[in-house]
């Protein structure tokens, strides 16, 4: 089922969630300063692609909440309401509630990406 949900994913939008993390990741990459930032954007533009089976696990700590703090000013409060207009669009019918609730766990994952590790979920 994972992998029909994610087929199905890509296809109905999924891919400009991909194409956005997948953008920052190359934007934030050009400096040397940012490369850490953009390696997340990385990870992160992998499960923007093919969420189902996946799930968030957040971490705390010192640094990443100084990095998170930078990063929703530079970027990812962006991403975040880019995520939940997505995922209010989808929750409007009964089949696209699945993918408004990915897209609702990525605008978390878009204001708190330090810190955050992706996990396949459990059977």
């Amino acid at each position: 089922m994972n992998l029909i949900g994610n087929v199905l994913w890509f296809i109905l939008g999924g891919f400009v969630s991909f194409f956005t993390w997948l953008a920052l990741g190359i934007l934030w990459s050009i400096t040397i300063i940012g490369y850490p930032i953009g390696r997340q954007c990385f990870k992160f533009s992998v499960m923007a692609a093919a969420p189902f089976g996946r799930k968030v696990e957040f971490g705390q700590g010192g640094v990443s909440f100084v990095l998170n703090i930078l990063w929703i000013i530079l970027g990812g409060f962006a991403i975040a309401i880019e995520e939940v207009t997505m995922g209010i669009v989808f929750c409007l019918t009964i089949v696209g509630i699945p993918f408004g609730l990915q897209h609702f766990k990525h605008a978390k994952l878009a204001l708190l990406p330090f810190g955050a590790r992706i996990v396949r979920s459990g059977r």
